[in-house]
């Protein structure tokens, strides 16, 4: 869809429609193209095992609550 400065003001319904079909919406400015609104992408749910972060340290046996404890100690106690 294209649409004129005018059409966001006015016709922004129709715009926001245009975005739930998934269209991309290309903004025009005196004929020409200033800009193009996309419509946002669902993210993949994962399960949180697959996440990366618990990858991390798959090789390392350090427990869950050894390692938060670790991550969350003071700077100094490294000194």
């Amino acid at each position: 869809m294209k649409a004129s400065v005018v059409d966001l003001r006015y016709k922004m319904k129709d715009v926001l429609k245009a975005l739930d079909r998934k269209e991309k919406v290309t903004i025009l400015y005196h004929g020409q193209v200033k800009g193009v609104i996309m419509p946002t992408q669902k993210k993949e749910k994962i399960e949180v095992k697959q996440h990366p972060f618990f990858a991390m340290s798959k090789d390392k046996k350090i427990s869950v609550s050894e390692k938060m404890k670790r991550l969350r100690k003071p700077r100094f106690n490294d000194i």
